[in-house]
């Protein structure tokens, strides 16, 4: 779309209403956008047009529509999470990363949607109900990051920002066919989202890029990149993007499987098929599984679910009847475990060191590891089981793949890769700490080796 903007082919306005009117066609079905700022997406699109037509500076994302999840603050936009306790709240000032988006010249279209407080890996609250997925609408569109991949995923936006505590921007992605990449805590500031980067959140959550193509989704990651004060793992970490001859040097581990919840065939599938495109490009690329993953997942289940409901408790105490069914699981999943005692919380962080330094050691060797997302496609709403080969799949377990990474802080990125009965499949790239740009340029390795996958037949 930029290209074409420079090369004069379609003006910002142009593009912003042909947006507008796909978001009017499409949007009532999938409730992917909560709220639509048509007046302000046409107004920055205006002063867009004048830069292109004075030939002025222009920023990198200059006249492109892109979206954010409703959790991080746009100035003046709703800033509900989901959460009918939250009902009316609107941002008085811009995230940093939003700040940076308008800078590079991006035009907001609005807000999407999210599960309430981003307790699951499916969009639907009581506020604004149910994200369909743009394949199949019968099928989720995942969650938490649920309405910003069905908004991306069905071309009502060009790309935008997600977040991730647990994959809520890998597993969507991978449930629409499109790009998310979870940075490492603090690469991308989570200044101004909510529920606010601070304790167990502030350790597992990031924001990070969604679009459609490994491309677009490094365009994006450039631009929000860099130190804020207000993220208390933030750290000034310059952007790198290594040579081509340094990232095909990177040695590669691959596992379908983490020897305790079960793929499909279709997911495992696609890893073998991953696998082949990067050796076709020359990467060497070996059978390895990390060690100790079902701990590393045990210890994310202590910071995200068990501290996590201690956190969240007292802020719906007495709302019980306002609470939507996600929400509500999500609190009884984390009351089946015992309450998070002192001794309990120093041991998740002391093994917690002890897991990454091991993973670390590993990643020397492999500094690039290739696994699934999840280990199932789209699921219907509401199901929360499933039988893989004859074994029991639960709910919490299926994204098991994604949270070993919120734990170790690796940044990690959903790339699609096949489309199987009708739902896209896509692979889990994960890199070392802080090598974001290296998890980036394999992905577009493996996107240029297989393609990009065929747009959903909405």
């Amino acid at each position: 779309m930029g290209a074409h903007l420079h090369a004069g082919d379609i003006s910002p306005i142009e593009l912003v209403d042909a947006h507008l009117r796909r978001i009017d066609e499409l949007n009532p079905g999938l409730t992917a956008y909560t709220h639509i700022d048509a007046g302000g997406a046409r107004a920055a699109a205006e002063e867009s047009a004048v830069r292109f037509g004075r030939s002025a500076t222009r920023g990198p994302l200059d006249g492109v529509p892109v979206s954010v999840k409703s959790s991080i603050a746009v100035r003046g936009f709703p800033w509900e999470c989901g959460s009918l306790l939250r009902k009316g709240i609107r941002a008085d000032s811009d995230a940093p990363l939003v700040a940076r988006l308008r800078a590079a010249g991006a035009i907001i279209l609005g807000n999407t949607n999210t599960p309430e407080f981003l307790m699951a890996w499916e969009t639907n609250n009581r506020l604004h109900g149910r994200t369909d997925n743009p394949w199949r609408r019968d099928r989720t569109a995942g969650g938490s990051s649920g309405g910003e991949s069905a908004a991306i995923a069905a071309r009502l936006s060009a790309g935008g920002i997600g977040s991730d505590g647990g994959g809520s921007i890998r597993v969507p992605a991978h449930f629409t066919g499109i790009c998310g990449l979870k940075p490492t805590p603090g690469r991308v500031p989570a200044t101004g989202h909510y529920p606010r980067s601070a304790g167990p959140f502030a350790a597992t959550g990031v924001v990070g890029p969604m679009a459609r193509t490994v491309g677009d989704t490094r365009l994006l990651f450039d631009v929000v990149s860099g130190p804020d004060d207000g993220d208390p793992y933030s750290a000034p970490v310059p952007l790198r993007h290594p040579a081509d001859e340094t990232i095909r040097s990177l040695k590669i581990g691959v596992f379908e499987d983490d020897g305790r919840t079960m793929v499909t065939p279709e997911t495992r599938k696609a890893v073998r098929e991953a696998a082949e495109a990067l050796r076709s490009r020359g990467f060497v690329v070996e059978t390895f599984r990390p060690d100790n993953l079902e701990e590393i997942r045990e210890l994310w289940w202590n910071l995200f679910g068990r501290a996590g409901r201690f956190v969240l408790g007292p802020m719906v105490k007495g709302h019980a009847k306002e609470l939507s069914t996600t929400f509500d699981l999500f609190m009884r999943e984390a009351a089946e475990s015992p309450p998070l005692n002192l001794e309990d919380f120093m041991d998740t962080l002391v093994r917690r060191d002890e897991y990454r330094e091991r993973l670390f050691q590993q990643m020397e060797e492999y500094p690039i590891l290739l696994c699934p997302v999840a280990a199932i496609p789209a699921f219907l709403h509401g199901e929360r089981e499933w039988s893989i080969e004859g074994k029991q799949v639960r709910y919490l377990d299926a994204w098991s793949y994604t949270e070993w990474f919120n734990l170790t802080g690796n940044p990690a990125m959903s790339v699609p890769v096949r489309v199987a009965d009708g739902l896209p499949i896509g692979v889990q790239i994960v890199g070392r700490c802080w090598e974001e740009e290296s998890v980036l340029a394999v992905a577009a390795h493996l996107e240029s080796a297989i393609g990009t996958i065929p747009a959903p037949p909405i």
